[in-house]
């Protein structure tokens, strides 16, 4: 029975090796993670301006200036940046407070939990932004094409 010992270099180079491939593949996962869930937010603001339906699926639009206004411009204006990848975490943040006071203020007070309130996709914007805040935009985005270019 042979063995081979392994030198700590080879090891090192190695683990090195498999991990860069690991960080890389999480990044762009991240990257493609973010602009899913910000195009998707994208379309729930534009829905505040009468687009896809509008807010009661006749393509009626808030009224300007109304709280429901400023929530769709919010969510209208966070979403791109965050799609982009340009003030990722600050635009992310921004999106997770907006939805979690959309939920607190408008879903709880009709029931307790999100699936009675319908309060879910507030709550899941709020947590996955926060999500997106907390761990950056990933590897992929406009910023960092620019910053590469210089």
């Amino acid at each position: 029975m042979t063995t081979q010992t392994l030198r700590p270099e080879t090891v090192a180079s190695t683990t090195s090796a498999t991990k860069s491939k690991s960080d890389k593949l999480t990044g762009i996962t991240l990257s493609a993670f973010r602009v899913v869930v910000a195009f998707l937010f994208l379309c729930h603001g534009l829905q505040g301006f009468g687009a896809f339906g509008g807010i009661d699926g006749a393509g009626t639009a808030v009224s300007f200036g109304t709280l429901g206004w400023w929530a769709s411009t919010i969510e209208v204006v966070t979403s791109v940046l965050v799609l982009s990848g340009v003030f990722t975490r600050v635009a992310a943040l921004l999106a997770s407070g907006t939805m979690a006071y959309a939920y607190f203020s408008v879903h709880q007070a009709l029931a307790l939990l999100p699936l009675q309130n319908m309060g879910e996709p507030a709550a899941l914007y709020s947590w996955i932004f926060l999500l997106i805040a907390v761990l950056g935009p990933g590897s992929l985005t406009v910023a960092g094409v620019v910053r590469r270019r210089r």
